[in-house]
């Protein structure tokens, strides 16, 4: 059995720094195109922006003025150490690609970033986006980080995403081959699906060109969509408790292709936004260590399950 039971993201990241890199997160003011209309009104049912943005993110800001905030609170924890510019907030591939070449610029023109990564949705990554993030890859470290969010098409018409699981295939061979580092993103718990297809989700993601994924536990956020549905539908949610989330993601990473790196398993919105469940404010870094001691126990591994 090895001693390293899944790949770790901090681990992948010294391959390509010599210091500590630290992602400063940008609200560049963007949209969605499930909330202006275009596709849809109101966004994903679970959607909360506020809940996941630091307190130095605005729109109001300028990007130069977030990145200098943003590091002037990472630099007191950290002596030395590079940054990474990561549009966070909204879909930061959806405007024109003179406005996202204007940003992505911006941002890269800080004389203490060295990269940038970019979150999106799959039915807003088209040839020409792809072309542009590629033509920084000869100078910067770049990762284009996808919102998967389910494999399961009835999921994702639930929580009215407005695309299909489809649209994230297509997005990530669009993306493949061009010097980016492909990133997802999963959220585990999802109203009415099962164990098998969790297990189902990491088989399928296992398939795509992707590098790193982010994993999360379904957070039921209070003045969403989602939250109302809850309400009137309990029956249809299986919200785990951290115990049961700790042995469902050790199934799913035993299922998960062994060189995908996992760059966290949880994260917890402010207490006072959470409707439920409530894990008590427990950070990612426990979670993965209860998740480490896990695997231990039951010996098994990333990617043990996936080649059998």
């Amino acid at each position: 059995m090895p001693e390293v039971y899944y790949n770790d993201y901090s681990s992948y990241l010294k391959q390509f720094f010599s210091h500590r890199a630290q992602k400063i997160s940008i609200d560049a003011g963007f949209t969605c195109p499930n909330r202006d209309g275009s596709k849809g009104r109101g966004g994903c049912s679970y959607c909360d922006n506020k809940t996941f943005s630091p307190f130095y993110c605005s729109p109001s800001k300028s990007i130069t003025t977030q990145l200098n905030e943003g590091i002037a609170f990472f630099a007191k924890k950290y002596k030395t150490q590079e940054y990474l510019a990561y549009f966070q907030s909204y879909t930061n591939t959806y405007d024109s690609i003179e406005n996202l070449k204007n940003r992505y610029d911006e941002a890269l023109a800080h004389p203490q970033v060295v990269g940038i990564v970019v979150s999106t949705r799959p039915d807003c990554v088209s040839e020409e986006v792809v072309e542009l993030l590629a033509s920084y890859t000869d100078r910067y470290f770049v990762s284009l980080e996808i919102g998967i969010e389910s494999t399961n098409d009835n999921t994702l018409k639930y929580i009215n995403r407005q695309h299909t699981y489809a649209d994230t295939k297509h997005a990530f061979s669009l993306a493949k081959n061009h010097s980016l580092h492909l990133g997802g993103h999963l959220i585990i718990g999802l109203p009415n699906e099962t164990h098998n297809d969790i297990i189902t989700h990491a088989k399928r993601i296992s398939q795509l060109p992707i590098e790193t994924l982010k994993l999360h536990q379904l957070q039921i956020i209070k003045g969403t969509a989602m939250a109302d549905d809850y309400k009137r539908f309990p029956e249809r949610y299986h919200l785990f408790s951290i115990d049961e989330y700790i042995e469902i993601v050790g199934k799913f990473l035993h299922h998960l292709r062994d060189d995908i790196v996992v760059e966290r398993f949880s994260g917890e919105s402010p207490q006072d936004k959470i409707l439920a469940p409530r894990w008590g404010g427990i950070k990612n870094y426990a979670v993965a260590e209860r998740i480490k001691k896990y695997l231990a126990e039951k010996k098994i591994y990333q990617g043990g399950g996936y080649y059998e």
